[in-house]
Parts: C-alpha cells; structure tokens; sequence
C-alpha cells in the first residue's frame, strides 16, 4: 500500500526552460527496443542518418540544427511505446516537404507503409491552418479525411505539433505565436483528447493558454502556489488515510493526490458562475488497484467511510467514454470535512486514460504493434469514431465553414448515454437533444422525425437528453424539415443533414439579408446603391449576378465593404470608416440584419428582452407577444420563458446571422461581488479593459463592510467574448463573484 502526493501539474507538465539534450542515434534505439526487443535496428539507424543528412545546415528559430526536430519528435513517441513505422516516419516526417527527398527516393529506401505514412503527415503539415476562415475551414476537411485513415499519421502529427509548442517562445512574431497558439487550442487539443491522449492534450493546452492568456494563467498559477503552501500537506494527509480505510478493506491499492492546471481551471471558471475559492476539485485523488472488480470494491470501502455527493457519481467503466476512458468517479466529504474528488481505476484504465489509443501497442504473436483485441477489452471502441463521425459530416456537403463549427462540437463536448427502445445504446454529447438521437440513429429517422417519447412520455423536441433515457422517435410518412431544427440540435451530424436539406430555401432569406447589409453600409457611406451598376463587382468576385453576390453577402462569404471599395475605390477616408464602424446590435427595424429564423414576417417588430439581454453566440428563440406588439427575443435559458411553457404556439426558434458577428457590439452586464477595499474596483476596470470590453456604465450597490456589488454595463462582441471577460473577473483574487446579468 503507497500514499504519495504527485508534483503539482504545471510542474510535471511544463517543458525545461533549458534546450534538452539531443537525443543520441544509440539512445533512441535502445529506447525502441526497450519495449519492443524485435524492433529494426538497421531501418532505425538509416533513418536517423538519413534525416540528418538531408536537413543538413538547415536551422530552426531557436538556432539549433533543424534535424533536431524530427529527432525530438520521435523520441516523444518513443514514450508512447509506437512501433518501428512509427518512429522511423517521425525521423522522417519533413524530408518530402524540406529537403529535395521524393517520395519514390523513400520507397526505395524504407518501404512502400513508411512511404503512406510519410506523405500522409506531409500533407497535414501542408494543410496547416491557418487564420483565413475559409481555407481553415478547407483545410481542416483534408486533414480529417487523411487522419481517419491510419491513427499513427494522427500520433506522429501530435507528437509535431507538440515540440513545436514546445520551442514557440522562440518564434519572433508575437501574431504568428498567437496563430499557432489559437490552433493547438482549436484542433489539436481536441484530436489529442478524442483518441484519448489526455497527456499530450493537457500539455498541448497548456502551452497554449501560455501564449494566448499569460495573465490569467499567472494569476491563476499564484492562487495554486498559495494554495499549496496552505492545503498541500492536508492531501498527503487525506491520501494516507484513504490508503488506509482501503487497506483495512483488504484492497491493495496506491493513492495519490492530483492538482489541476492552470488551463482546466481557467475552463471551469469560464462555465460555472464561481470564483476560484468556490471551486471544490482543484485537488482530486486518484485511486489504482489490481482487478475492475477491486474497483467497485474499493468504492464500497470509500463510500462506507464517508458520504457521498447525491449526483456526484459517474461509472465509465460499465459505459466508457467514446474514447475509451474506464474509471469510477465519486465525491466524497472526507476527513476534516473536506470535498474529495476521486477516481478509481486499475493501471491499464490508467495507462489509456492518460496515453489512450497509443496505449494499445503491444508485442503479441512474435510481433510488435497495435493490439486490437486489447483496445476491444479496454472498452471495445473504435480510437478513431469520433474522426469518423466527422467524415459523415463531410458526406453531407454544403459550405466548408460549416465543418469548423461541427468538427469543435463533435470534439470538445463530453457525452450522455441514452438508449433506444430496443436496448441499443446511444452515446451523444452533453446537452444532445432528441433530434440529434433521431439523426444518430439514422439520417432518415432524422428527416422524418416528427415528435418524440422520452421514457415512455411525450415530450418537446428541445428537451435534453440525460443519462439512462430511453427514447423513441415518432416519425412521419415523408421528409419534412423545418428551418427551425438547427437549434433543437448540438451535434454536427444532425446540424449538417438539417443544412442539407433547407440550404435551397435559405437562398431567397440569404439574398434578402445580403441586399439590406449592402443598402446599409452604401448608406453610411453617403452612397445609394440604386444610383450605381453592380458590374465591377461581379467581375471581380467571379458571381453570376446581383442575388448571388447578395447570397454571398449574406452567407458571409463576402463583406459588403469588399462591395464598397470596388464600386467605389477613391472613397474618402472619413467615408470608408463610417461605412465599417461598428454597429451596436439594438432592437427595432435594424434588427433583421442581425436575427434571422421562422416567425419573421414582415411588419413584426423585433426587440431583445431586457430580463436576459442576448448576444450573438447565445442559443436564442423568439415569443409572439400575445397582444400581437411584436416578437421579444430571449436565450434559451431565459427564466421569463417559463411563462409561455404551455403555449408553443408563440414560440420561434431564432439564429444569429453572419453579420450579428461582424462588425457588432452588444451590451450586456455583468454583476461582480468584489472585496471592499482600496484599488479594487480599478483593478477590475483594467481586467476588462485588458479583455476588450467598454464597460458604459457601472452601478455600485449592497455595500457592505467586507463586500460590495458592482453591476458593469459592457459592450462585448459575442458571447464567448462576454464568457472570456467574467472568467478573467474570476481570476482576481480581489473577486468572489461573477454572474451575468438577468434583468
């Protein structure tokens, strides 16, 4: 039996500020073979050779010999215990893309699988995104084609992208910094964890949120520091006692205390409404034992020695996570009533909880390499469904800027567990509703979805989904699909078939919205649009006429000042800036501009609730006044909403167009209980001045001896924008709490 505390996460994480030592050509080999005794010497030492010679003089930002790259590279998967293949393509990734090298010259050296490999990270690497939306959003559908393919492509491109976050502070421009940054935070953190990589996930956001959020990562990096100095001899205190409780239980089992990084609090910051005293899992306790039945043993033992959370239970061992995580999760008040976190698991659910799929390689059968029928017992799914599901994304067509938005949400959100009527199990992301199990079970089951009952009973198509619902879909004679559904779904596979089949009848609302952006911007700018031919502009946007470039427009493929400057291209300085000064989202006329969906006819005038003040980025819907005044937009979390539960008809689902996110401020408040205490209230100025807030008006009220309340009235860009602003408000250690306004 071990009880033992585990250095704090930024510590175990973070990469030496010292330039490591090279990896010697004997060094990675007996590294290789130290877990694969059969491993190709001769393949490995002409590979290491090879790559040196190639990339010759060539020198990276930080000085060091270029081949010192490639050679990092594949001593990270040498951690991960990969196969030869693997290696040798690591040493080899960015011959074909640097060097003269073909890929017929690394055929006839290595082999046709190294050559596949080979080209398959040199066209990721070509495929690098970059911050132009459109060829991101390209780009990203080639990447998902090529990475659904072969996993090893995807591990070699990880272990990449990870030693260059690495050596980033060495790169000179801080935009080019931030680009990279944005990216590993966007793409390849989420890769990392939809295969289960949680080590090469965390560092990856770590080394990220460095670069793109240094202030909040420092302030938060403090509070851990003095919360180590205050609480870190209670975990080594709390840990014995576990391993004590288990021990009189007859479990052998080792115990350790965890920390959370800086990035996963900055996380839980962002989505809860709490300060950081309030968060009660910053220390959590893993708990390893010898067999799973020793795992719902031992949670006997806990749960016997201390209360259990209600709610607080999650069992992924009997239902793992789609990408394969095992493990029993439970909170407990325990000794000197502390709020314990923990998980329970054996090495192996460890070993793929941290290492994932790379977990799986393995010497079996007298040979060396991924091991199916492991990863079947580890949980039986396949490491790669989630990239798959994303390639039926893709068969569905349409627009390439819609597969960031599908691709972020089949990565980033966690799942729920619901059934079908026959048993059949149905793992769907948090917050799924019932449309996206309609579209998982099958498009067609989707398209002709009508109603649905959730264990047993009726119920609305908007309603969420929990653990352990068993759903079945009321379907209709034939294919009807309201323009509505894309907020009744969360999923980018029912969002993408919901697009394919109403993209024909957004085209006469596209071109509408796209002709009265135009009439607007023309309009500030002194100009009439009626007075003027439009010609110039379809020859330079290659369009075959006036609506599509309006549709364009309105799709937000174009902006109408791109419009405006080829029509007019001696325009006045003064004048080009009144045309793209941005716009405050307010209700009334303009409001069309900025909302779009079913119940907008004409003559309906819009406004935005005061009780929840909505911005773009927020899920909203429309109310029919029952006075028949106009249509009151809210978020769909609105509590006003629960007046009108039982009268769907004044219902509207409602969208944000692509011009509510160009261009635009809204304002919102923020209401923040601070410490009363001299510089405070300047500090949280400068906090949300540094985020890009323009706070308009503050309110101080509630004063008291030790706190105050402070409402700030800000105009922010989005909702995510609003998010970034309150999660850095938490951040202070002079700010208890933050929430945003409702009314």
């Amino acid at each position: 039996m071990k009880a033992a505390t585990s250095p704090p996460a930024d510590q175990r994480d973070a990469p030496s500020s010292k330039r490591p030592k090279l990896l010697r050509q004997y060094e990675l080999i007996e590294k290789v073979r130290s877990y694969d005794p059969t491993a190709d010497e001769a393949i490995l030492n002409r590979a290491y050779v090879y790559a040196m010679r190639m990339h010759g003089s060539q020198k990276r930002a930080s000085g060091d010999p270029y081949f010192a790259h490639p050679i990092e590279v594949a001593g990270i998967l040498t951690d991960y215990r990969l196969d030869t293949s693997t290696i040798v393509t690591a040493l080899l990734h960015d011959v074909i893309e640097d060097t003269p090298v073909t890929p017929d010259d690394i055929k006839n050296l290595f082999g046709a699988e190294i050559t596949e490999l080979v080209e398959g990270v040199t066209k990721l690497t070509k495929l690098e995104l970059n911050s132009e939306h459109t060829k991101q959003a390209e780009n990203l559908r080639k990447f998902i084609l090529a990475i659904s393919k072969d996993v090893r492509v995807l591990m070699v491109k990880l272990a990449d992208r990870l030693h260059n976050m690495r050596t980033l502070h060495y790169i000179a421009s801080p935009a080019k910094r931030e680009r990279i940054a944005r990216e590993t935070l966007d793409i390849y953190a989420p890769l990392a964890r939809s295969i289960g990589c949680h080590r090469i996930c965390s560092e990856l956001e770590e080394l990220a949120f460095e670069h793109l959020n240094p202030v909040a990562r420092d302030a938060i990096g403090r509070r851990l520091e003095n919360l180590r100095v205050e609480q870190g001899g209670a975990v080594a205190v709390v840990s014995g006692e576990i391993a004590a409780k288990l021990e009189a239980g007859g479990i052998s089992a080792r115990v350790f205390g965890r920390e959370k990084n800086p990035y996963s609090i900055w996380r839980k910051l962002q989505r809860k409404s709490i300060g950081f005293s309030q968060l009660s899992d910053i220390y959590a306790f893993r708990v390893i034992v010898d067999s799973e039945s020793d795992c719902y043993a031992a949670l006997g033992v806990i749960h016997r020695a201390w209360p259990s959370v209600p709610e607080r239970f999650k069992d992924f061992i009997s239902t793992p996570k789609r990408n394969n995580y095992r493990s029993l999760h439970t909170t407990v008040v325990g000794p000197k009533g502390m709020r314990i976190e923990m998980q329970i698991r054996t090495e192996a659910m460890d070993r793929v909880a941290e290492d994932g799929v790379a977990a799986h390689w393995r010497y079996k059968d007298k040979s060396y390499g991924f091991d199916a029928e492991a990863q079947a017992d580890a949980g039986g799914r396949d490491p790669l469904l989630n990239l798959r599901h994303l390639v039926q994304v893709l068969e569905h067509g349409g627009d390439v800027e819609e597969l960031v938005e599908h691709a972020k949400l089949e990565m980033y959100l966690d799942q729920a567990f619901v059934f079908t009527p026959k048993g059949k199990l149905v793992s769907l992301p948090r917050g799924a509703m019932s449309l996206d199990f309609a579209y998982a079970v099958h498009t067609d089951v989707g398209d002709t979805c009508i109603g649905v009952k959730i264990n047993g009973e009726l119920k609305p198509l908007r309603t969420i989904l929990q653990n352990g619902d068993v759903v079945e879909v009321v379907r209709g004679p034939k294919p009807v699909v309201p323009q509505d559904w894309r907020s009744l779904t969360v999923t980018g596979r029912a969002r993408s078939a919901i697009r394919r089949h109403i993209r024909q009848t957004e085209k006469e609302e596209f071109t509408r919205l796209g002709r009265a952006t135009v009439d607007q911007t023309f309009e500030r700018a002194g100009k009439a649009r009626k007075d003027v031919s439009l010609r110039a502009a379809l020859e330079r946007f290659a369009v075959g006429g006036e609506d599509e470039l309006f549709e364009n427009i309105g799709r937000g493929r174009l902006s109408p000042t791109q419009v405006l400057d080829v029509i007019f291209p001696g325009l006045k300085a003064s004048d080009r800036e009144a045309a793209t000064a941005t716009t405050r989202i307010e209700g009334g006329k303009a409001a069309r501009l900025y909302v779009r969906g079913g119940g907008l006819t004409p003559g309906v005038s819009l406004n935005f609730g005061p009780c929840c003040t909505p911005v773009p980025g927020d899920r909203i819907v429309g109310i029919l006044e029952p006075d028949g005044t106009g249509l009151t937009i809210h978020t769909i979390d609105c509590a006003t909403l629960a007046e009108y539960e039982d009268q769907e008809e004044l219902w509207r689902d409602l969208q944000w167009t692509p011009e509510a996110e160009r261009n635009t401020v809204t304002l919102s408040r923020l209401t923040a209980t601070i410490h009363n205490a001299p510089g405070v209230l300047g500090q949280a100025c400068t906090v949300i001045g540094e985020a890009g807030g323009n706070i308009v008006n503050l309110r101080m009220h509630r004063r008291q001896a030790d706190f105050f309340d402070v409402d700030f009235d800000v105009e922010v860009k989005d909702a995510k924008h609003l998010t970034h602003i309150a999660a850095a408000l938490r951040a202070n250690p002079s700010i208890e709490t933050v929430d945003r306004a409702k009314g």
